[in-house]
């Protein structure tokens, strides 16, 4: 039986992982594998959502989750191998890739006759302008969708969905624009009503050369950081950072680790799990246009989180 595939795309902290999250936790009894590709070299998404690092991790309500490493056909392969197999499988792209690139690859004859791309979600943050869609990236994740999700609403200010909506339908975009609080989409636009219903055919475009924009900085280390202190971090790198996410421990807080995520200028902090044993306490990956932020210049500013002994 073929294993339908949710394609979730959109740009840098648009709420992605949000959606994939709600979509695990609220399965409905259905067994969904869910494929994280993750930018950087710290697989923070895929500790968000499962709470491991790497590898398949299994979930209690029958989902698992595993990161992508590597090819993502392979990962696929491994996937429909497993017993018993995913029902679905709902793939999560980074936020600087290009869908079409991946649609691509899925229209493979093989792969298509295994497991067919049913739907390609882009998740839209509405606090930005649409302005936003003048960049050529986030058109592109636009114009190969079946749905369009409007997430953040309830941090924009009023109106901001109107607009955004409006955006989207001058640039003619055929998708459906539905809105997604907290992540929440609902199931039955996501899955088909039966698995043996024909996939959508779908024409991703020619390939286009691709486009090293971003460039990731890892920051990790061993010592708790100072919550005042990493404010003030954060507060100097703002203006250079596309997105930031992390782990880490407070010295105001030992022993409980802090989810620290930074998307469209606003920094958030959620409490965590207990610190797992021989990994640093504080991991963050910092994402920013290329050129624009040093590593030498991050790690001053964040060394400087780690309060004197």
């Amino acid at each position: 039986m073929p294993v339908p595939v949710l394609l979730v795309t959109g740009f840098l902290g648009a709420g992605k992982t949000t959606v994939v999250n709600h979509l695990l936790a609220h399965a409905e009894g259905r067994r969904i594998a869910a494929v994280v590709n993750d930018f950087g070299a710290i697989n923070i998404d895929a500790e968000l959502i499962a709470g491991a690092s790497d590898g398949v991790v299994s979930l209690a309500n029958g989902c698992i989750c595993c990161s992508l490493e590597g090819d993502l056909l392979r990962t696929l392969s491994t996937l429909l191998r497993r017993d018993p197999k995913p029902e679905y499988i709902v793939i999560e792209t980074s936020g600087v890739a290009d869908p079409a690139d991946i649609v691509r690859n899925l229209m493979d004859p093989v792969i298509l006759r295994e497991a067919p791309l049913e739907t390609v979600l882009c998740v839209m943050d509405a606090t930005v302008p649409p302005a936003a869609l003048d960049d050529a990236l986030q058109r592109s994740q636009l114009r190969v969708a079946d749905i369009v999700a409007l997430s953040k609403l309830d941090l924009a200010d009023e109106g901001a969905g109107v607009r955004m909506r409006a955006a989207i339908r001058a640039l003619r975009v055929p998708a459906v624009v539905v809105e997604a609080n907290h992540g929440e989409i609902p199931s039955a636009l996501l899955f088909p009503a039966t698995a043996d219903r024909a996939p959508a055919l779908r024409e991703p475009g020619p390939k286009r050369p691709s486009e090293e924009r971003f460039e990731t900085l890892s920051w990790s280390s061993d010592k708790p950081v100072s919550l005042p202190r990493l404010q003030q971090a954060i507060n100097r790198l703002a203006p250079k950072l596309a997105r930031a996410k992390g782990l880490f421990e407070s010295i105001e807080q030992p022993g409980r680790m802090m989810v620290f995520q930074f998307a469209a200028g606003r920094a958030t902090l959620v409490p965590g799990d207990t610190p797992a044993p021989g990994v640093p306490r504080s991991r963050i990956v910092f994402i920013a246009e290329l050129g624009v932020l040093s590593k030498a210049e991050l790690d001053g500013i964040m060394e400087a989180c780690i309060a004197a002994a």
